[in-house]
């Protein structure tokens, strides 16, 4: 059991550390590629911080979470796992800064742990159905006719008539629980938004007249979409990605709080409020911290995802004065 545990942990620490390529570089990425230099990014974010306090404050709480995520085993005080049944239920105190819960494990111990499970879990989900909306949007708003009208008539509207949540319940609870199971779940319903974004957005291009060179001059399809369309409409696209870690953590709690994420004694933010609604009222901290640090969390990528759409609208660039 502890060299299972070890691998999954060793699994879930290449994983967070791989995906915080998105996190920390989301500003890098989003800057129009007219900008010369690296140094413009680096002036243009103190600006963007002083403009849009809530972008500041939303790149710290990420860097708060991926750090966590990322030195869990250092900066934890104790095992997350450790139970201390004597100590059960204590308030928060300079020994356990958010307490312990029914079973006397620090509850500040498992929110730390819980940052791997909800970033890695978020990041997942946002890359798979990022990858099948970019795929499936592009072959449907390059070539349109008929299959534009199956994806987008049939296809899309197939997925958009069921909850996302509902089919990721129903396909954990066919698969069973687990981490790639409940990946692969929200993936299921996730990638419409992108799909429809980009469809759009190739609609859109695709009768530029660069394009129109390119497809002269005898560049396939796939050329042509990966080379000139793709790099002129991934803009929109991060900013809906952006906002896509707020769902995605969000749904991963909620997963977790119906019993159908993680499986236990692993520690997750969904989890622990599921154990803590028994104890609601008598030890009112063990749901008090889960649910702000959820709150903390979806709040920040919303705040990113706001920052990043008002940076890439150029109106709103000029309004701003950046």
């Amino acid at each position: 059991m502890s060299d299972t545990r070890t691998g999954n942990e060793r699994t879930v620490r290449t994983a967070v550390a791989n995906s915080t390529l998105f996190l920390t570089c989301i500003f890098y990425i989003s800057e129009p590629k007219s900008s010369p230099t690296m140094s413009t990014v680096a002036i243009s974010l103190p600006r963007i911080a002083r403009h849009n306090p809530l972008a500041a404050v939303g790149v710290v709480l990420v860097s708060i979470f991926v750090f966590s995520a990322i030195f869990a085993p250092w900066i934890a005080p104790q095992d997350p796992a450790h139970i201390d049944l004597p100590n059960r239920l204590q308030t928060p105190s300079a020994q356990h800064w958010c307490g312990t819960d029914e079973l006397g494990r620090d509850i500040l111990s498992r929110l730390i742990w819980g940052a791997r499970i909800s970033l890695f879990v978020g990041s997942s989900v946002v890359a798979c159905s990022l990858l099948l909306g970019l795929i499936i949007g592009s072959l449907a708003g390059y070539y349109g006719g008929g299959i534009d009208r199956f994806v987008n008539v049939v296809l899309m509207n197939a997925f958009l008539s069921f909850p996302g949540i509902l089919i990721a319940i129903a396909f954990v609870a066919f698969r069973g629980p687990g981490i790639f199971n409940l990946v692969l779940a929200l993936s299921l319903g996730g990638w419409v938004g992108y799909a429809r974004l980009v469809r759009a957005q190739v609609l859109a291009v695709r009768e530029r007249e660069f394009v129109e060179a390119a497809r002269a001059l005898g560049a396939g399809a796939f050329h042509i979409v990966i080379r000139h369309i793709l790099p002129n409409i991934i803009q929109p696209v991060i900013v809906q990605a952006a906002i896509g870690m707020a769902g995605a953590v969000l749904a991963e709690a909620t997963m977790s709080f119906l019993g159908l994420g993680v499986p236990p004694p692993t520690a997750s933010w969904g989890s622990m409020l599921n154990d803590a609604r028994s104890h609601l009222f008598d030890a009112p901290h063990l749901v008090l911290f889960p649910a702000v640090t959820v709150m903390l969390a979806v709040l920040a990528f919303n705040f990113i995802g706001d920052a990043l759409r008002d940076l890439l609208d150029p109106r709103s660039r000029i309004e701003a004065g950046l």
